[in-house]
């Protein structure tokens, strides 16, 4: 009889999910408020990527600049980029539309290991965890935003 041998190729969503825990790991080392902030931030990204576009939640990260905010965004970055120099904003503005769709497919993906293993650690609140964020803007400012409530 042969053995059956086992295969060691992993799956994206293995991938994903090993390259979140590295992440949440390097923000485990970080200041207790540190921690709790990425943690509620963590746990909105999905939605906020689903709901005002992962472009325009990405130039929001950015320009928060508070290091919770600066670490989702480097995270992000990182996994979306595979090891490029991490600037993922600008190459989103260069992408045509399909391979922007499917960025930001995968960004949602892997937001949700973020969310989960924030959640897992018991970083920030889950309060507000289900809300939409909606920005309106026009040219590079902002003139409305607003929390929606979850349905």
């Amino acid at each position: 009889m042969s053995e059956q041998k086992k295969s060691k190729q992993k799956t994206t969503e293995q991938e994903r999910a090993k390259h979140a825990w590295h992440r949440i790991e390097q923000v485990d080392g970080q200041g207790d408020s540190v921690k709790q902030n990425y943690g509620s931030w963590a746990r909105k990204l999905p939605a906020m990527i689903q709901t005002n576009g992962l472009a325009q939640t990405m130039a929001f990260l950015c320009a928060k600049g508070k290091d919770h905010h600066k670490l989702l965004y480097q995270h992000v970055s990182q996994w979306m980029l595979e090891k490029e120099d991490g600037k993922l904003l600008p190459t989103l503005l260069e992408e045509d539309s399909g391979t922007y769709r499917r960025r930001t497919t995968e960004a949602i993906a892997y937001s949700l290991w973020l969310r989960r293993f924030a959640e897992g650690k018991e970083w920030g609140s889950a309060q507000g965890a289900d809300e939409c964020w909606l920005f309106v803007t026009h040219g590079p400012t902002t003139y409305f935003s607003m929390t929606l409530p979850p349905p």
